[in-house]
């Protein structure tokens, strides 16, 4: 009985020493990490998309005839409400790719309704115009923040699934690196400024 006794305490314990050095719990962890910096990311981008139809109803007051970058901005605003996103998103590279997209169209069709404001003095001087476009800003740079946090999180996750043993450990249990926030395409082209 005692011969019995000690096997399972051997078994028990290079169970043990096994398991905590496969990375298991290190891997759950930084996925969580990842699913919780990207809920952070959606948070801002809701944010955005909640700013949206004030934004709309005020330029419409002032605009009337700019319905081509009114409908823009809110087709832009309804392809991103109608993506599902869930944490398939964060597994499927093109699904990441396809929400990335309609949220870098979301913000050309912001960035073209306040360029033509400018057109508009009694519109840029409206206070409720004025509010919405400094919580947009602000807007901005939160997504800003929060891509990078997610970005940073992300290749901390990929970088240690990658890794042996813990590679071991990932396949086994079916976790795949991450998607990650890529530049958009012509990013990398320089702008040309002419003042003509």
């Amino acid at each position: 009985m005692n011969m019995i006794k000690k096997g399972l305490v051997a078994i028990t314990l290079a169970s043990t020493l096994t398991f905590s050095g496969c990375g298991y719990n290190t891997l759950q962890a930084k996925d969580e990490a990842v699913i919780a910096s990207w809920s952070e990311v959606q948070n801002q981008y809701q944010r955005r998309a909640d700013l949206v139809p004030n934004l709309v109803n005020v330029v419409k007051g002032y605009a009337t005839h700019e319905e081509k970058v009114l409908t823009e901005v809110t087709e832009a605003r309804s392809n991103v409400a109608g993506l599902k996103v869930d944490k398939e998103v964060l597994e499927n590279p093109e699904l990441f790719k396809k929400y990335q997209e309609a949220q870098s169209q979301m913000t050309s069709a912001l960035s073209r309704l306040l360029s033509v404001t400018e057109n508009y003095p009694d519109l840029k001087a409206n206070e409720q115009f004025k509010d919405l476009q400094v919580q947009l800003e602000g807007t901005e740079n939160r997504i800003g923040v929060a891509r990078n946090r997610y970005i940073t999180t992300v290749q901390d996750y990929n970088t240690y699934v990658r890794q042996f043993p813990q590679a071991m450990t990932a396949k086994v249990i079916g976790m795949k690196p991450k998607p990650n926030f890529s530049a958009e395409s012509g990013a990398e082209k320089v702008p040309t400024v002419n003042f003509n």
